[in-house]
């Protein structure tokens, strides 16, 4: 998948955030087993760098990096392979270090103003966070005068509210812990992980 056409066939990432040591790599397998083929590790999941190296080798997958807050985090990131780069808020320098790489740049909004800030300064995809009452109306508002936005809600994202969405004029979803319960991480239930993520895309097709 190229830069030009991240997000736009899939539509759907798989954004992966835990505390718990080890739990990783056979979470976001799960993921992938499910049907993802985009696919994010905040950096604040234990070995998230290691994680990025190492399924950034598979064919088939684009994987990024998440909560991503400075730019020297950004630039290990796509050190370590990540294809794409996702930060809860707009940072300029982040930005930078993603355009001067071509990684695309989901920048956090929340905001119409930090929408257009964040698509003037070159970020690519306008990171919706977190997402508000009454989302598909939010997003309805914000693209009727500014129809160039890209924009990606995440955190409150579900398999229930995913297709409505996408038909708001979502640009694409990303799927946190409605996808990867943290419960389900803990007992080590990935076979629950993978069926939700089957149930998950089911509903992006929906769109």
């Amino acid at each position: 998948m190229t830069e030009a056409t991240l997000f736009r066939t899939h539509r759907a990432s798989a954004i992966l955030r835990t505390p718990v040591p080890g739990a990783g790599e056979p979470a976001m397998r799960a993921a992938i087993e499910g049907g993802f083929r985009i696919v994010e590790f905040t950096l604040t999941t234990p070995g998230a760098l290691d994680l990025i190296r190492s399924f950034s080798r598979e064919e088939g997958l684009t994987v990024g990096a998440g909560t991503v807050l400075t730019a020297e985090e950004a630039k290990r990131a796509i050190d370590a392979g990540a294809r794409f780069l996702v930060s809860p808020v707009t940072d300029p320098e982040v930005i930078e270090v993603a355009s001067a790489h071509g990684a695309p740049m989901l920048a956090g909004t929340y905001t119409p103003t930090d929408m257009l800030r964040a698509h003037r300064a070159g970020a690519r995809y306008q990171k919706l966070f977190p997402l508000p009452g009454e989302p598909e109306a939010y997003i309805r508002a914000c693209l009727g005068p500014m129809p160039f936005l890209r924009i990606v809600p995440t955190s409150g994202v579900t398999e229930r509210n995913a297709a409505a969405l996408l038909g708001a004029g979502a640009h694409a979803v990303g799927f946190v812990g409605s996808l990867f319960e943290p419960a389900d991480i803990e007992a080590g239930a990935w076979e629950r992980i993978r069926a939700r993520a089957e149930r998950c895309l089911r509903a992006v097709s929906e769109a």
